[in-house]
């Protein structure tokens, strides 16, 4: 296994961390970090978060994991908004996958002190995302996209095994193919109106074996948001295959902050 440190070099690093370039209306909070809001991707719940969680609360946090509809980005982003109107002061916000689109249009709240993506979508406002992925070779995983007549969609088994935990043992990963969330056809098509990477802290963990965003997008995505970036030799569930480090990295921002 390796974890490879590709922090930003130089005065985009510098900036980054000794000057946080809030913006005038999305001001932090003053005080420590304590509150910690999970938001959970496409083709999964909350539940995906179960190994990194209690690894941050052992270290004091208080944790949320939220449970998206995922019904369109909409409904998510006030998904996660109430999440973060219950937590008292400063809040790091973290996301997997798609909730890198959600954090990104939610994380301008001025709670969030800063944002984590794992393997995340991280849009620029108004970006065409789907266009944006197409830059890169397709993602093994989006042909195993099954839409119902109604407008629903998920991975087909094989998708999910092979292409979204791919280094996940196969009954674990048939495990989180039970809990799969169906997903609304709306957000294939959402754009973020937010982009809170622009004012936030940010960091970042590329997952090298990606099947379901191509790993060369995630790195693009984090150069551009000047985030701390780490590569994971992980599938898409880094957070399920590799909770420790995905865990560390939050630890290092939420610390970050104080």
């Amino acid at each position: 296994m390796k974890l490879k440190s590709l922090a930003l070099a130089g005065i985009a690093c510098t900036a980054l961390f000794s000057a946080p370039s809030f913006a005038q209306g999305s001001a932090a909070p003053a005080g420590p970090v304590k509150n910690i809001v999970l938001v959970h991707g496409l083709f999964a719940d909350g539940s995906s978060w179960a190994k990194v969680i209690p690894l941050l609360q052992a270290k004091g946090y208080h944790v949320t994991a939220v449970q998206n509809p995922t019904t369109s980005l909409d409904a998510d982003v006030d998904a996660v908004k109430r999440a973060l109107a219950q937590q008292d002061g400063p809040t790091l916000l973290v996301a997997h996958s798609y909730g890198g689109m959600v954090i990104s249009q939610a994380g301008d709240d001025p709670k969030v002190t800063g944002l984590v993506y794992i393997a995340a979508r991280a849009p620029d406002a108004g970006e065409d995302y789907p266009a944006l992925t197409k830059q890169y070779p397709a993602a093994p995983a989006s042909a195993g996209l099954q839409w119902t007549a109604d407008g629903y969609g998920k991975l087909s088994e094989q998708a999910f095994d092979n292409d979204f935990a791919g280094d996940l043992p196969k009954t674990e990963a048939q495990t989180y193919y039970a809990v799969q969330q169906p997903i609304g056809k709306a957000i294939t098509m959402a754009k973020t109106t937010v982009a809170a990477w622009h004012d936030k802290p940010t960091w970042y963990a590329v997952s090298t074996e990606d099947r379901t965003i191509n790993p060369d997008l995630e790195r693009f995505m984090a150069r551009r948001m000047h985030a701390h970036t780490i590569e994971l030799d992980s599938s898409h569930v880094s957070l399920l295959s590799h909770p420790t480090e995905v865990a560390d990295l939050i630890l290092e921002a939420a610390k970050a902050q104080q």
